[in-house]
């Protein structure tokens, strides 16, 4: 009976650490005909997922022209594509407007995930 109890415990916390743990990802607004939006797809879609970043905030896309789906919240209107924002638990933390290169990209969303606090910088630092 006793193993029961602690067995019992146990999966309560492993439950309940599970529920604690927030929801992050990043959200690409997109639509047809984006040449931006092309080139990002063509130069890092293909590595995202394989990075830290993406594997801390994987990607979720959404056309532009698409209503908001229900489980979002964005701090100002969607104006400009590509828009990649920061999500954590539906509710936006930070954005990068539009995609001008590579390295661009690279640095700012790190910037952000350190801010959130959601990646650590470099050797600790």
């Amino acid at each position: 009976m006793r193993i029961r109890a602690i067995l019992f415990a146990f999966l309560a916390l492993i439950i309940a650490s599970g529920q604690a743990m927030a929801e992050v990802s990043l959200v690409m607004v997109e639509e047809k005909g984006c040449i931006w939006c092309a080139r990002w797809n063509e130069e890092i879609a293909p590595i995202y997922p394989k990075t830290q970043a993406g594997k801390t905030a994987p990607l979720r896309r959404i056309d532009i022209r698409a209503d908001v789906p229900s489980d979002l919240h964005f701090e100002r209107s969607l104006r400009f594509t590509p828009t990649f924002v920061l999500m954590q638990d539906g509710q936006e933390i930070s954005r990068i407007e539009g995609y001008p290169g590579e390295d661009f990209f690279w640095g700012v969303l790190e910037k952000m995930m350190f801010d959130a606090k959601l990646m650590q910088p470099p050797n600790g630092s």
